[in-house]
């Protein structure tokens, strides 16, 4: 299968890139690098044995993105490019709904223009919000509390209005939750740009020395040691999943929405334990304001993964804890 990742060289694309190259696929890669290194794909190619092809290109770039389209016959699409930060987001809305949906608007134009139906979208368990209780199952209200992820359930309304109008179109939206973790062999992970915005590559930064501690976003919420729940999922399940999910696209009608995510929640502070059990280190920590659009707890119901796509989710917290000090201990700089 030849497909296109867009966001190839980023956290998540980095790992399905080296999912689908061992299950023997074609990949080409469309990134700016905003956010990521050309280096992760010279590591890929170490875990493979294979090199996607690179494009760097702006999905905003429409000219220089058909010219891809032009060039390569796809069988279908994985579209991770966006940008991804809820803090960011409030602070910067309108560069969020510009980039996350315009981009995605001329990648379905290029799509319906050169006859490539199948796509997998990289949308995100911020789409439902703040839910009254937990596990999250795909038929809950839809209410995003902040701009990243309204623009994660725009352009899931986007997609499936535009598989309503052309029935050859077959679409499936992840919902992910907390992706973290990095391939076992520590060549590729998880390497922000600057401070970071998720949790868990602050804690291996804090664990290897270039952070002074972490920020604890609030210890009042309504779980048992106050502290916000989160559903972990290690980053090759993740991949995994999308590999199963372009598997499955023949059997949607039209749009299939999934959760992705292992269906236990684990608080801040039990994630920090499990963390400094795998790395020896210990991980000084403070409690400050809570931040705005964050919700107390949020984890998956994956069974509907599980029953249609076969799949789920077989890293546990220790081989997550594991496999980020093993990535972050090898690569303290990043890339």
């Amino acid at each position: 299968m030849k497909v296109l990742i867009t966001g190839g060289t980023g956290y998540i694309g980095s790992h399905t890139c080296v999912v689908l190259l061992n299950n023997g696929d074609d990949v080409t890669v469309v990134d700016n690098l905003s956010n990521s290194s050309e280096i992760v794909l010279d590591r890929i190619k170490k875990i493979t044995g294979r090199k996607p092809l690179f494009y760097k290109i702006d999905l905003l770039d429409f000219k220089n993105l058909k010219t891809v389209f032009e060039n390569h016959a796809f069988d279908a699409v994985i579209h991770f490019a966006g940008f991804k930060a809820v803090g960011e987001s409030m602070a910067i809305p309108l560069d969020y709904y510009h980039n996350n949906i315009t981009g995605t608007l001329n990648l379905c134009r290029l799509m319906q223009e050169y006859g490539v139906y199948n796509l997998v979208f990289s949308s995100s368990a911020t789409v439902y919000g703040e839910q009254a209780t937990s596990p999250v199952t795909e038929t809950m209200p839809l209410l995003p509390t902040n701009p990243y992820g309204r623009t994660k359930l725009m352009i899931e309304m986007i997609l499936q209005d535009m598989a309503i109008s052309q029935p050859a179109f077959r679409i499936s939206l992840l919902r992910y939750f907390n992706p973290v973790g990095s391939h076992e062999s520590g060549l590729i992970g998880e390497s922000p740009i600057g401070i970071p915005n998720n949790l868990m590559p602050y804690i291996s930064q804090v664990a290897v020395g270039k952070l002074s501690r972490l920020n604890i976003f609030g210890n009042n919420y309504p779980t048992p040691d106050g502290t916000g729940i989160r559903d972990y999922i290690h980053v090759m399940d993740l991949a995994e999943g999308h590999l199963k999910a372009i598997e499955g696209l023949h059997k949607s009608q039209n749009t299939a929405i999934y959760n992705l995510g292992t269906g236990k929640g684990y608080s801040v502070l039990e994630l920090i334990a499990a963390f400094e059990q795998a790395s020896g280190r210990e991980i000084p920590y403070v409690i400050t304001d809570r931040r705005p659009g964050d919700v107390a707890a949020l984890y998956a119901d994956p069974s509907k993964a599980a029953a249609e796509l076969n799949w789920n989710a077989t890293r546990g917290i220790q081989n997550i804890c594991a496999d980020t000090w093993r990535w972050q201990s090898m690569n303290p700089e990043g890339y």
